[in-house]
């Protein structure tokens, strides 16, 4: 199965309008029609996401990490350990770790006549920047919260805020959404006309996400209800 950019693509055109402006490392080699930039379709892609992929170079070698992340304004948090060696190295790099951090959603499966022309539907996102350690005690705790509530929004309050001992072990980095682009796949396959009239079944076939019943925890008082903003989901 080829890769899903194929040159007869639908989908947005590029248009800064409102949005980020495109850069050499912003804009396709192919494909370029799907690209987006617009502000607030990026925020709902990054916001309607649970995991990002955070790429950076380690000795001289290629790394990605699938990671929780959440978004403040302009402003993407990542947090982990104080001895795990990216956010090590995000410290002690001068000003910061050039990172690309990438967001994707797969929305359907898109099953052609030929098999080169079978695809996915998608929405992805692409941030390039520096990714800098965060300091400040308060951006911290509002770098936490957000983590917490990008999974489960409202959740930070209904939770025990980390303690000293905790945060001290605890690292979170920055990354500003500055050098940004959105790419996104919708419609059915992109047959060629010879290929119309063969027997294959043609078509999309639909993926969403969705929540099952929550399961509380064995050791949970029963008195304790189901808050409102999970049962929301």
């Amino acid at each position: 199965m080829p890769d899903t950019t194929e040159p007869r693509s639908t989908g947005p055109s590029p248009g800064p309008t409102n949005g980020y402006p495109p850069t050499g490392r912003t804009v396709p080699t192919r494909s370029s029609d799907r690209a987006a930039y617009d502000r607030d379709l990026i925020h709902s892609i990054l916001d309607e996401a649970y995991v990002c992929h955070l790429g950076f170079v380690r000795d001289g070698a290629p790394v990605v990490l699938p990671t929780l992340y959440g978004r403040v304004g302009e402003r993407l948090y990542v947090h982990g350990s104080t001895g795990s060696r990216p956010l090590r190295e995000t410290g002690r790099a001068d000003p910061g770790l050039p990172v690309c951090l990438t967001v994707t959603h797969v929305d359907g499966l898109v099953l052609a006549r030929s098999a080169f022309h079978h695809s996915i539907n998608y929405r992805s996102v692409v941030v390039h920047g520096i990714a800098r350690t965060v300091t400040d005690p308060q951006e911290r705790r509002t770098a936490l919260d957000a983590i917490v509530d990008h999974v489960v929004p409202g959740r930070s309050a209904d939770s025990r805020p980390a303690d000293a001992k905790e945060l001290a072990a605890t690292a979170v980095i920055s990354l500003d959404l500055r050098e940004v682009s959105a790419k996104i796949r919708t419609g059915g396959p992109n047959d060629e006309p010879r290929d119309l009239a063969l027997p294959h079944w043609a078509g999309v076939v639909p993926l969403t996400r969705g929540c099952a019943a929550p399961v509380a925890s064995a050791d949970l008082d029963p008195a304790i209800g189901v808050p409102d903003y999970i049962t929301a989901l």
